[in-house]
């Protein structure tokens, strides 16, 4: 599958449970919607990331991917210990100077 390279780090981190890289594939005032919520900023993605990771141990694995003109779309099958599981996400990324400067999450 072909996605950018940030957008490979940052889900290459979340298979490791690496929170410091994937928070540094991040733009330092970046922005993470996720469940109706907003997350700005490196220090902030991380502690989503983190206590989303802890609460639900969820597993993201990519199945579908497309990019171009700065963003990147990718639907993955998400798994893990939460009603519904699992459930196939739509991440849209907007990319800058080869950082993720956006991100929302959506079923």
């Amino acid at each position: 599958m072909d996605m950018p390279v940030i957008v490979k780090a940052f889900f290459d981190a979340d298979s490791r449970n690496d929170a410091e890289a994937l928070s540094n594939a991040f733009a330092a005032d970046a922005v993470v919607q996720d469940e109706g919520a907003d997350h700005k900023g490196r220090s902030a993605i991380r502690s989503w990331w983190s206590a989303a990771k802890a609460a639900s141990q969820f597993v993201a694995v990519p199945f579908e991917a497309t990019s171009g003109d700065g963003k990147a779309f990718v639907r993955a099958k998400v798994s893990g210990d939460f009603p519904g599981s699992p459930l196939t996400l739509s991440y849209a990324f907007t990319l800058r100077d080869g950082e993720i400067a956006a991100l929302e999450i959506t079923a």
